[in-house]
């Protein structure tokens, strides 16, 4: 009981008091995230620390939770280490810096580790199936759906020279205008598509 009650006196005094309802605050988050409560994806969302995002850092929420975690022990060794005023503010600062400097070196550790996302482009549909949404495509109008590689859709924009294609067709994809920032598309059999249909 000594032990705990030495442990409880420290974490709640200055400067570890900080750090200590943030990391209830982050234990908290995670448990929701376990139970499924969050609806996050704890290898997404957000910037890392250095401006990545997804694997080419560490999620924010990684990082966040890290940084509060070294910050918290640090500034507990200072708490219990020392009762002088000037030597614990000594110890929230250090907290503060060896939180900065752990959350990188976690970052550059992941960026080694981890493969790098591939960040999908507009060309990666280039040669794929899609499955008309609108009316009608035409030179000037039409709006396709289709597959990437995640197994998410996306709605595109789609031209064509040729007649036909009405909504629920498919087409094959065969050029990007990036000026016009559309794709030229025309006729296609569905059952030919190496990717499986749209939906």
């Amino acid at each position: 009981m000594g032990d705990f009650a030495a442990f409880t006196r420290a974490a709640l005094a200055f400067p570890a008091v900080f750090f200590t309802f943030a990391l209830l605050v982050v234990a908290a988050y995670w448990l929701l995230v376990l139970l499924g409560g969050a609806g996050v994806d704890i290898l997404d969302g957000g910037e890392g620390v250095d401006g990545s995002a997804g694997t080419a850092g560490l999620p924010v929420t990684v990082t966040l939770s890290l940084g509060v975690l070294i910050a918290w022990a640090v500034s507990l060794a200072g708490a219990a280490l020392t009762e002088s005023l000037p030597l614990r503010a000594a110890a929230l600062a250090l907290a503060l810096f060896a939180a900065w400097a752990g959350t990188r070196v976690a970052v550059r550790l992941a960026r080694r580790l981890l493969p790098p996302e591939r960040v999908a482009s507009r060309g990666d549909f280039v040669g794929r199936v899609c499955v008309i949404r609108t009316g009608r495509v035409s030179s000037d109008f039409g709006q396709a759906e289709v597959r990437a590689d995640d197994g998410s859709t996306a709605v595109v924009q789609v031209r064509t020279e040729e007649t036909g294609l009405t909504a629920g067709s498919s087409a094959l994809i065969f050029d990007y205008d990036a000026d016009g920032e559309f794709f030229r598309v025309a006729p296609f059999d569905a059952a030919l598509d190496p990717y499986g249909p749209a939906v």
